[in-house]
């Protein structure tokens, strides 16, 4: 069952600025599913998108939630719908507390015993927050921002996460915390898009990539065929003397040079 379908997207900046040319793409139950691409490939572009931020609607093309377009929806209701954002940059409020935050990350939840529960478990992930629930979210590392935006958008009990470079910035060992928890996520059972130039990372935990180049999918197949294909080894994976099995998934019958 797909909870995400994207069908020829097409969106963009200011009237006739197109960033997304006619992308498709899924996200199954359960799945984690990495975007890879280049700057300026398009892939905070294609999160907004579905998020809604971007124009009101997609100029071209169709957004299927959980059984349910949602290209016309406005971003709060595409929220409640069980998707959760984690925005590159982190998107915190710096004058609010630790407690503050993941209580705003439930805003649109009426279940106080879920809410409750939910913020023990969450403080079990991520034990520094239950440390310092009265800190300023502006006093905090990166790192521990980081944490906080993930925990913020678990607070929402989504259907589907989508992560933007949730990696950027972070000290090497912090990357591998960040990666392991996103995996712990997804295992719960919670759905996860993650666009992360860290490509190395990113293929280590998802089941299923996409290639965006130039607002375009270009090549598209399972983690580990992507990890075995010789122009991704040599792009984003650091690694120029891969041989691999050439019939390895262009899919669209175009040849990705």
């Amino acid at each position: 069952m797909n909870i995400l379908e994207l069908n020829a997207v097409e969106s963009g900046y200011h009237k006739r600025l197109n960033v997304l040319k006619a992308v498709s793409l899924k996200v199954e139950q359960g799945q984690c599913v990495a975007i890879l691409g280049s700057n300026g490939a398009g892939k905070s572009t294609l999160l907004k998108t579905i998020m809604g931020l971007i124009d009101d609607e997609p100029r071209k093309g169709e957004i299927i939630a959980f059984g349910k377009a949602i290209q016309n929806k406005s971003t709060e209701e595409i929220a409640r719908s069980g998707i959760a954002y984690v925005v590159e940059g982190r998107g915190m409020f710096p004058e609010l507390t630790v407690f503050e935050s993941l209580q705003l990350g439930a805003f649109h939840r009426k279940d106080k015993a879920g809410i409750k529960n939910d913020l023990d478990k969450i403080y079990e992930v991520f034990p520094r927050l239950a440390e310092r629930p009265k800190q300023l979210c502006g006093t905090m590392s990166g790192g521990e921002q980081q944490m906080l935006a993930i925990a913020r958008a678990m607070m929402s009990a989504p259907k589907l996460m989508m992560l933007d470079e949730p990696s950027l910035g972070l000290a090497p060992l912090l990357v591998q915390d960040i990666f392991q928890t996103i995996k712990s996520i997804n295992s719960s059972g919670t759905g996860v898009l993650l666009v992360e130039q860290n490509a190395t990372q990113a293929l280590k935990i998802a089941d299923y990539g996409y290639v965006l180049e130039s607002g375009r999918i270009v090549l598209e197949g399972t983690a580990q065929e992507l990890r075995e294909n010789e122009n991704v080894r040599e792009l984003y994976l650091g690694v120029s003397e891969a041989k691999t099995d050439k019939r390895i998934f262009v899919k669209r019958q175009r040849r990705w040079n």
